[in-house]
């Protein structure tokens, strides 16, 4: 075997675990529960088992949140600007500002089932990886640099920043910024030294799996079983509405026209909300009473929306001509003024 080759999986976990969509979050959150809710001894055993196992889900999270502000770049152009600011509004701030009004009327513990917490760790975030994966087959460089929106909407920033502002969660000011601080230190070191960045963009697929457990530790399977089916439609309310507004945003601000569909791959729930309610939790404790079913329903919507928003986007795309490739260089003149571009099977695309 050649040394360059990666060697052969006896047993290929890493690939079983990436078939499911948000895999590498879900199933070592599903196999903590087990852990948690059948053989809780175990974690108990202290010293690096505990350690490691229970107590290392905020220390890890804080490692992410480091790496995700190395990958947030100064140097970027007009139109990716205008792509990030869009995606932006239409599916973090206007989304998070209707469940911070939900909230007003129906209090943190929201309805059907539902509480606030769960609603906005769901809605106003994007998974980054996915729309990158989307937009690298059917948009251009605009659409792959307005991955910066799933870079800023990553984690619990906009879900604190809107429940403090709303008066539905007392989060100080010092917590917020204890919260932002990694971000913020990640992005000035990556732009420093762009090496780091490199050096740190391995980072999500070491940590998620841990922390993912540790959080998975605390969520009782009763708990799933009831905020499983839950979730399910709290993930497909999200990707509804999130859909709507993402794919308006294209279409009357950006004047994408048959292109606009590939806005609906960023009605998403990133892997990382599922750590959200523990964070929000964590500060303020009037929510800890909704943390365990609230993850629950978060881990639910990552999956269905993992599964459902490039399907819906493929279909809308579909329907509308502008599944071909897009074409990089043709980002000029008619098209980026948002003139209606030339129909796909003429190879055009960009508009």
């Amino acid at each position: 075997m050649d040394a360059g080759l990666t060697p052969r999986s006896t047993v290929p976990l890493y690939d079983w675990m990436n078939r499911i969509p948000g895999g590498l979050m879900l199933v070592p959150l599903v196999l903590g529960s087990v852990v948690g809710t059948f053989f809780p001894g175990f974690l108990e055993l202290g010293s690096f088992t505990t350690a490691l196992f229970k107590d290392s889900a905020l220390p890890l999270i804080a490692v992410l949140i480091f790496a995700t502000g190395m990958q947030i770049t100064a140097r970027t152009s007009g139109p990716v600007l205008a792509a990030t600011g869009t995606l932006l509004l239409t599916k973090s701030l206007i989304p998070a500002g209707l469940v911070a009004l939900a909230g007003s009327i129906f209090g943190i513990e929201g309805f059907l089932g539902v509480s606030i917490l769960a609603l906005m760790a769901t809605i106003d975030n994007s998974n980054g990886g996915l729309w990158l994966a989307f937009t690298g087959k059917y948009g251009d460089e605009r659409d792959r640099g307005a991955y910066m929106a799933s870079a800023l909407n990553d984690g619990p920033f906009i879900s604190m920043l809107f429940l403090g502002a709303s008066g539905l969660a007392d989060i100080p000011l010092t917590a917020f910024l204890a919260a932002v601080i990694p971000l913020v230190l990640g992005f000035v070191v990556g732009n420093l030294d762009p090496r780091w960045t490199e050096i740190m963009r391995p980072v999500p697929n070491i940590v998620i799996p841990f922390f993912a457990f540790a959080l998975g530790t605390g969520i009782n399977l009763r708990d799933v079983v009831t905020g499983g089916a839950s979730g399910l439609l709290v993930g497909v309310f999200a990707l509804l509405l999130t859909a709507a507004l993402t794919y308006s945003g294209y279409r009357f601000i950006l004047r994408r026209g048959v292109k606009s569909g590939i806005a609906i791959a960023a009605a998403t729930t990133a892997g990382n909300a599922v750590a959200t309610p523990a964070i929000i939790g964590g500060v303020d404790p009037t929510f800890e009473p909704y943390v365990a079913v609230a993850t629950a329903q978060v881990a639910s919507a990552v999956l269905v929306s993992a599964v459902l928003a490039p399907l819906l986007a493929t279909i809308v795309l579909k329907r509308q001509g502008g599944l071909a490739p897009a074409d990089d260089a043709d980002t000029t003149g008619a098209d980026a003024a948002g003139a209606d571009p030339a129909p796909a099977g003429e190879g055009r695309g960009t508009a």
